[in-house]
Formats: C-alpha cells, structure tokens, sequence
C-alpha cells in the first residue's frame, strides 16, 4: 500500500494547508503527498514541502498516523518548525502544472486556526484532531486516528 506524509506548519496561529478545486469540488488539506521507493519519511516530508511551498522547515517529529480510506495510503503527519518563508507552488512541481490547466488547482496558502472548523477538511479524523491540538497542543507521542471524512 503507498504511503504519504503530510506537514503541519503553524505560523501566528495560521495553519499552512493546500486550498484544493479539483474539478469543482473545493477543499482543504496539509501539504505534502507520496514517499518515492528510495526515500525515508522525513526527506519525503521536506521535497514536498519545498516542491508545494518553496518553504524550509527545521525540526520535524511525527505526531499521527492516519490509515484513510483506498486509493489513500498510510499517512503520516508530522509537526514542523516554521523557519520563515511564504508558501508559493514551485514552478518545476507537478501542482503547477495542473494547476496551470485549471480544472484541478492547488493553492498553498496560510489558513487562520479560527477558520479550520468551517472549512471543508479531506479528512474529518485529522482536521479533529488538528482543531483539539491549535487549541490544547500537539501529542508528545504519535497517535493513532481513526479516518472518518
């Protein structure tokens, strides 16, 4: 089964997501996307970032593990350090060449913590999670979630 990682980057409580149209169904998601054969988690998790974003980030720690549905694989969701920067697609990403035909748009940009709870979320376990955590801090371990939309 494929597996993906995911950032979660807050700034001046904003959360960094990827506003999504695919197709015109709107949503929201965190950055990130598929581990190549050859790569661990924590490269994956930074080439995606900057191929999204054009952003760095500095320590990382693994705070969920989601199992979502099919097509889906395993997600891991990791905390990140915000080091500075403004989220931009990459030219060379594969999102801006979609997004350049547009039907199927990404659009990475800093979403205010008090907005996530309106906002369609692709997945209902971890934006839960995400709205508990902005408000009573991450967990220290990985936990585990349940994916629910």
């Amino acid at each position: 089964m494929r597996q993906a990682v995911r950032a979660i980057v807050v700034k001046d409580n904003q959360l960094l997501v990827m506003k999504r149209n695919k197709f015109g169904k709107q949503y929201y998601t965190l950055t990130g996307g598929g581990i190549e054969l050859d790569e661990d988690q924590e490269t994956a998790l930074r080439r995606e970032l900057m191929e999204e974003t054009g952003m760095q980030v500095g320590d990382v720690r693994l705070v969920y593990v989601e199992e979502p549905d099919a097509p889906y694989g395993t997600q891991f969701v990791y905390l990140c350090e915000y080091l500075g920067g403004e989220p931009a697609l990459q030219a060379d990403a594969i999102e801006a060449e979609l997004t350049a035909k547009g039907d199927n748009t990404y659009d990475p940009l800093w979403l205010p913590a008090t907005d996530l709870p309106s906002v369609d979320f692709v997945s209902g376990s971890l934006k839960s999670a995400l709205i508990n955590a902005l408000e009573k801090g991450f967990p220290i371990e990985p936990e585990y979630l349940n994916w629910h939309v």
